[in-house]
């Protein structure tokens, strides 16, 4: 499979703090949107619950994965594991799925992946959890860089890593 992610994180790759995203930046959720509108999001419960209101992302096909076998959510797939969950992907184009988080559902699904749009914040916040570090992964690389963004004093940029090659 060759499938997206999108993350947005901190200097330390941070993406999250008891449960909640470390900022809410105006710009990023609004290029996640349009980036994810009409496509798959692949989510673990944890980041559905999360949500406002904690219901799937309307305009999106949504696939949530839980180790509970009785989980079940309205308006959204559910799987059991990476490889339940990639049956049920097999339905859609790669280059539409994107998966969205959090830190155990990014690591599973890295190695699926080929593009990573990344929100990178110049700022180190308190976290617990994490994306990986893809500026130490030798497989990936930085193929576009946004001009500096600024929201009140944060800094970030916009970054696509694609895959030099699949692992």
């Amino acid at each position: 499979m060759k499938m997206n992610l999108v993350a947005a994180v901190d200097e330390n790759w941070g993406i999250g703090y008891r449960g909640r995203l470390l900022v809410s930046i105006p710009k990023d959720m609004k290029l996640f949107q349009e980036m994810t509108m009409g496509k798959v999001v692949v989510m673990g419960r944890r980041t559905l619950e999360s949500l406002p209101g904690g219901i799937p992302l309307a305009g999106r096909t949504n696939l949530v994965l839980s180790t509970r076998t009785d989980y079940q959510v309205r308006n959204a797939a559910v799987a059991h594991s990476v490889e339940e969950a990639q049956r049920e992907l097999q339905k859609y184009r790669d280059e539409d799925i994107y998966v969205i988080g959090g830190e155990r559902i990014y690591r599973e699904f890295l190695p699926l992946c080929t593009v990573a749009h990344i929100t990178k914040i110049n700022e180190k916040f308190e976290a617990d959890a994490y994306f990986p570090n893809l500026d130490e992964d030798k497989d990936w690389m930085i193929t576009a860089d946004s001009e500096e963004q600024t929201y009140f004093d944060l800094e970030y940029r916009f970054l696509k890593y694609e895959r030099r090659r699949l692992s």
